[in-house]
């Protein structure tokens, strides 16, 4: 049985607060959400923190490459001021803070691993080692996705019990067998890609359908109507759990699951 909610809030609370902040975990799920979703890469000793960006500057007062500073740096850097002044002094938090706060908050995480750029292999192969040990007496596990093929297989030979998703922009020749290859659980794609024909496709390969970044109503009652499993959305307090539910109560043969969301 598929345990993750329909709706995932993007980067823990979308735009609302400061991206991949525990603050950001906070609001998200204090607007309801059950799930969200974060980038992790690790720091230049090996510690796994939560960043989008392969440099620092556009989320944080730092300068130059994420990956190319010992965590002991990166944890003095502001990742809220940029936001906005309520949240100026917003640390970066480790993946161990963020798994604590999850599996004390009852939140399940969608995990994208983001490797700092030559990274690949030693990110997915820390990250996946990381998220066994923390959420090993979890009842449910996050969800591990990338872009990353060699990200992704080093994830799924460090832990292989871990379900893993495979990130799409576009739709590569032998996807197929790049997913199967991986034993991954989910496919998920830009919205744009989901087509009647794509769904079909994928579930035949018994993937679930998962969409990122949608923040319009109209094109989530697309995606729903095509049977997909699983929103990723900036709009957190547009897709509240009882606004989100009704969207999908609306579509003939929607799939379920926003109600815990």
């Amino acid at each position: 049985m598929w345990p993750y909610p329909f709706w995932i809030a993007h980067r823990g609370a979308g735009k609302l607060a400061p991206e991949n902040t525990l603050a950001a975990f906070r609001l998200g799920a204090a607007h309801g959400w059950r799930m969200a979703e974060c980038d992790v890469k690790l720091s230049q000793d090996g510690v796994p923190f939560l960043m989008h960006d392969a440099t620092l500057e556009r989320t944080t007062s730092g300068h130059g490459a994420a990956g190319e500073r010992p965590w002991g740096q990166l944890a003095q850097l502001d990742a809220g001021g940029w936001h906005s002044r309520r949240y100026a002094g917003e640390p970066l938090p480790t993946l161990e803070n963020v798994a604590r706060w999850c599996l004390a908050n009852g939140v399940l995480l969608d995990l994208e691993i983001k490797p700092t750029p030559g990274q690949d292999e030693i990110t997915g192969q820390t990250v996946a080692a990381c998220a066994a040990a923390l959420w090993a007496d979890a009842p449910v596990p996050p969800l591990l996705t990338s872009f990353s093929v060699p990200a992704l297989q080093a994830a799924q030979r460090a832990a292989p019990r871990l379900p893993r998703g495979l990130l799409l922009d576009t739709l590569p020749p032998g996807w197929q067998a790049t997913a199967q290859a991986l034993q991954c659980v989910a496919l998920v794609c830009n919205h744009q890609l989901w087509t009647p024909a794509l769904v079909a496709e994928a579930k035949a390969l018994d993937l679930r359908c998962l969409s990122y970044t949608v923040n319009d109503e109209a094109e989530a009652r697309r995606l729903i109507s095509l049977g997909t499993d699983g929103i990723v959305s900036d709009a957190v307090d547009l897709f509240c759990p009882a606004r989100g539910q009704a969207l999908a109560d609306a579509q003939p043969g929607a799939a379920q699951g926003g109600a815990s969301s």
